[in-house]
């Protein structure tokens, strides 16, 4: 727990100096991995998990052999603090709050990614999607399923090509790294998952705007039943 804490702790001061501080502007590489962590005061280990994290946000890209990038859309990224997400507290109300607010936006990106992706862009999508499936299989409730789901659904959003839209990213992975925070069945939410990611990602496959909004809507209703998230009074 503390080496997870202190990882976070990582990862939200390195995103604070990206978007707020601006010390690394985008398209920048960061230091090299010695020189970085040392500059935080920290284990390579506990830099390498904290870049895990910014990655699967769509901050950082690590390019390989060549090392580790600011994203080139960082004018696209927005600091959950501007989306009124920096106080969130750790209750099921918000969590369903957060679902609500997905399922207004997140079907509609969808069914923009399918008209506007490039078929690179539908490709990377699928193979983020197969790499999902493996970790939802292997290990449902482990760190790299929750990081697989955070980049499957976080690059479908920003393949809708709405650079409004993608600022919602943020609100994407903060709902999907509470739910692991509660008691939940989380098998029954794994093979749900898997099911929905297979008609979501076909129906991408196909470029079927209207069945893959409907696809994604589905998916995010299978949560929000299986956790049982409460109606607000």
């Amino acid at each position: 727990m503390k080496n997870n804490t202190l990882t976070q702790r990582t990862a939200d001061r390195l995103r604070h100096m990206i978007v707020k501080q601006k010390k690394f502007h985008f398209g920048e590489k960061l230091p090299n991995e010695n020189d970085l962590s040392e500059q935080l005061g920290i284990s390579r280990t506990t830099l390498r998990e904290a870049i895990r994290i910014l990655t699967s946000e769509g901050l950082l890209v690590v390019r390989r052999g060549k090392g580790t990038f600011v994203s080139d859309q960082i004018n696209q990224y927005a600091d959950p603090e501007l989306l009124g997400l920096g106080a969130l507290t750790d209750t099921k109300i918000t969590l369903r709050d957060l679902y609500e607010a997905r399922m207004i936006f997140e079907p509609e990106a969808a069914a923009l990614a399918c008209r506007r992706a490039s078929d690179e862009e539908i490709q990377h999508i699928l193979e983020l999607g197969r790499i999902c499936q493996e970790q939802l299989k292997s290990n449902p409730t482990g760190k790299k399923r929750i990081e697989s789901e955070n980049m499957f659904h976080g690059a479908i959003i920003r393949a809708a090509h709405n650079d409004f839209l993608s600022q919602f990213v943020p609100l994407l992975t903060q709902t999907i790294e509470q739910t692991f925070s509660f008691q939940f069945d989380y098998e029954v939410i794994a093979e749900d998952a898997f099911k929905d990611h297979i008609l979501i990602m076909e129906f991408l496959q196909k470029r079927d705007a209207e069945a893959t909004r409907s696809a994604v809507r589905i998916h995010l209703h299978h949560a929000v039943w299986n956790e049982q998230l409460p109606e607000r009074p």
